[in-house]
C-alpha cells in the first residue's frame, strides 16, 4: 500500500516538487541574507514598524531558536522570529519578519481565510490521527460493507488535511502581499532592496503550493487504492 504504482505516478513527483521548493526557499534566503538594508533595520525592527503602522502596538515580538521557525501565535498575540531573522539586517530577514506581521494584521482585521484555518485546526489534528488506522482496518475488511465505510471514513479524515493546506494558500499569499505593501509604503526598503524581500517571500510561498500538491496526490492515491481493492474483492 505504501509503495506502489500510484505512489510512483502521483505522489513521488509531488514529493520531488516539495523537495525542490524547500531547497529553493533555503537557497533564496541564504542569497538575500547577504543583501543588507541601507537603513540597517533588523527583522525585529521591521516587524515592529509594520505592526505599529497598523495600530498593533499590543503585539509582542520575541526571539526563538531554529532555522526559519518564524511564526505568529494568535493565542498569545506574539510574533516569534528565529535567530537568523530577529537581529539580522538583511532584506531576506526583513521580508520574513514583515510577513509574520502580516499574519498579525490578518487576525486584527478578521481576514476570513485565516479565521477558517484556525477554526479547522482541531478537527484536522484529530483527522490526521484517525485517517491511517481507519484506512488500514477498512482495507483488511474491504469485502464487507463496514470495511468499505471505514476506509472511506479514513480518506475523509485525510481530506481534512488537504482542506487545511488549501485554506493555507490564500492566507500565506495575502500575508506576503500585506508585508510587501507595508515595506514599500513605509519606505522601509529601497526599490532594489524590495527585490530581495519579494523573492524570499515568493520562494517561501512555493513551499505551501508544494504541500498542497503532495496532499492532493496522496488523497487521489488513497481513493484509487480503496476503489481498486473494492472492485477486486
Amino acid at each position: 500500500m505504501f509503495f506502489d504504482y500510484y505512489y510512483l505516478v502521483l505522489v513521488l513527483p509531488a514529493v520531488l516538487f516539495a523537495m525542490w521548493a524547500s531547497s529553493r526557499v533555503n537557497g533564496t534566503f541564504r542569497k538575500y541574507s547577504q543583501q543588507r538594508s541601507r537603513r540597517r533595520l533588523t527583522g525585529a525592527d521591521a516587524a515592529r514598524m509594520v505592526l505599529d503602522a497598523n495600530g498593533l502596538r499590543n503585539v509582542r515580538i520575541e526571539r526563538i531558536g531554529g532555522n526559519l521557525t518564524d511564526h505568529y501565535d494568535p493565542r498569545t498575540n506574539v510574533i516569534r522570529l528565529s535567530d537568523a531573522v530577529y537581529s539580522d539586517t538583511s532584506t531576506a530577514a526583513i521580508g520574513v519578519a514583515a510577513h509574520e506581521a502580516g499574519h498579525a494584521i490578518q487576525y486584527a482585521v478578521g481576514y476570513a481565510p485565516i479565521k477558517l484555518r484556525a477554526a479547522i485546526i482541531p478537527i484536522t489534528n484529530i483527522g490526521s490521527k484517525l485517517a491511517l488506522p481507519l484506512i488500514l482496518i477498512g482495507l483488511l475488511f474491504i469485502s464487507g460493507e463496514l470495511g468499505v465505510q471505514l476506509a472511506y471514513a479514513g480518506i475523509a479524515c485525510f481530506a481534512l488535511s488537504t482542506v487545511f493546506q488549501l485554506v493555507t494558500l490564500p492566507t500565506e499569499f495575502n500575508a506576503s502581499r500585506r508585508a510587501l505593501d507595508a515595506l514599500e509604503s513605509g519606505h522601509l526598503l529601497d526599490d532594489d532592496e524590495m527585490v530581495g524581500a519579494r523573492k524570499t517571500l515568493s520562494a517561501a510561498a512555493m513551499t505551501y503550493v508544494a504541500a498542497l500538491a503532495v496532499s492532493l496526490a496522496q488523497l487521489l492515491r488513497l481513493l484509487l487504492i480503496v476503489g481498486g481493492r473494492r472492485r477486486n474483492d
